[in-house]
């Protein structure tokens, strides 16, 4: 029995990071730039609950944020992939518990999380049709904007959220880490 079965109320917790993308603390921007939250919750989730757990987090939570953000690249197929990968690294082999593991983990989670959209924005530019094409670039771009201003904001937004999942995921994901457990190992025993 997985800790979602046996705590439903946790799954409500991942209300907290559609709402957290949305009124993001101003002090904790970059530029103007929030931290990507999806990361930072669902690493503990998915190390402590599991390969498919994660997988099935990292496929609501991406339903989630891409109902936030309706367009034609989606967060799903990321956080898919890193909830799975996350839980298979929680099943095997020694508990990740040090701070600096959970950081570079929700780094490269980021990492991964802005790559795919970055990927998806550059296949629907690049072997789109042209009416699309034409679309997309009026989402994202100001009048006399090029490729080139929107490669370097991606850069940026790129470059502040993994200077922030490093700043946060040491106490976020640290403090979700111990309560995932404490609540697994309290209901194993019951």
């Amino acid at each position: 029995m997985t800790l979602s079965t046996r705590h439903p109320w946790l799954l409500l917790s991942m209300l907290v990071v559609p709402l957290l993308t949305l009124a993001s603390p101003a002090w904790l921007r970059i530029y103007g730039i929030p931290p990507a939250w999806a990361p930072l919750w669902l690493l503990p989730w998915a190390l402590v609950d599991g390969q498919l757990s994660g997988s099935v987090a990292g496929l609501c939570l991406g339903l989630l944020l891409d109902s936030l953000h309706p367009g034609p690249v989606s967060a799903i197929p990321a956080l898919l992939l890193l909830g799975w990968w996350w839980g298979r690294l929680g099943d095997q082999g020694p508990p990740i518990e040090r701070s600096f593991n959970l950081a570079l983990l929700a780094m490269i989670g980021t990492l991964g999380l802005n790559l795919s959209l970055m990927a998806q924005w550059a296949w629907r530019s690049w072997f789109g049709l042209r009416g699309l094409q034409e679309s997309v670039a009026a989402r994202l771009a100001l009048p006399g904007w090029h490729g080139s201003d929107l490669a370097l904001a991606g850069v940026q937004v790129l470059l502040s959220q993994l200077l922030l999942a490093a700043l946060l995921a040491p106490v976020i994901c640290s403090l979700l880490l111990l309560l995932f457990r404490r609540l697994q190992s309290t209901s194993g025993r019951g």
